[in-house]
């Protein structure tokens, strides 16, 4: 595990990075948000991020989360990034102030539903895969706006944005995915993109206005350390 000064240090490498990004392209940095994505790594790990100043954590899977939270030290908001399978949606409602990933109406209905019974307005992303690859979870682009409109409407989640992983490629190859999903999310009226990962995030601000996602406990901030990760 990485020292608490080697996370320290990764996390201002990172916050500096953004900040460049955002003078770059005219933007305010108080329109980014860092999510550091701490999937694998112990508790103690994530209270060194957030000491760090990490405000917000993503995590990939429900049962890692309930396992890892209750031995965090420090406050942050959670953000769920990795599927989630309907039977979980009861332990993410409980554990995550965000869910990023919810890709269809009867997955938002049964977050709905276990937000009802805890008495929660559960905030939610809808994902979306942008490029259309098979092996990946998210919704059709072309579903967005029914999706958004149905979702919307739901009175126990908040349906904040969308969130989505560009195909595999270098930084300006992405680019296009980026503007298609700032577009979709323009045309939808939402809040929030969630998109951009520790390789790709510069391009990612200068497509978007809002939350991005690294690890703070990659060495070098060169690849993020999931292939969903710096979404945000």
């Amino acid at each position: 595990m990485l020292s608490p000064d080697e996370i320290r240090s990764n996390f201002e490498k990172v916050t500096v990075r953004i900040a460049a990004a955002c003078e770059r392209a005219g933007r305010s940095v108080a329109h980014v948000t860092l999510v550091a994505v701490t999937k694998t790594f112990p508790a103690e790990a994530v209270g060194a991020a957030i000491a760090a100043g990490a405000t917000n954590i993503g995590e990939n899977r429900v049962q890692e989360a309930r396992d890892k939270k209750p031995l965090v030290s420090g406050r942050a908001k959670w953000h769920l990034i990795g599927h989630l399978q309907s039977n979980k949606a009861k332990d993410a409602v409980r554990l995550f102030e965000v869910i990023e990933t919810i890709d269809s109406v009867d997955l938002a209905q049964k977050v709905g539903a276990a937000a009802a019974k805890l008495q929660k307005r559960q905030e939610i992303m809808l994902e979306v895969n942008i490029g259309r690859e098979p092996q990946k979870n998210g919704a059709d682009p072309d579903d967005v706006p029914s999706l958004v409109k149905e979702i919307g409407a739901m009175p126990e989640v908040h349906l904040r944005g969308l969130m989505g992983i560009p195909p595999h490629g270098e930084p300006e190859e992405t680019r296009r995915w980026f503007r298609a999903l700032r577009e979709l999310h323009d045309r939808a009226g939402l809040e929030q993109l969630s998109m951009g990962m520790t390789e790709d995030f510069e391009v990612a601000i200068e497509e978007s206005r809002f939350w991005r996602r690294s690890s703070a406990f990659s060495s070098s901030f060169s690849t993020s350390s999931t292939g969903s990760s710096w979404r945000g």
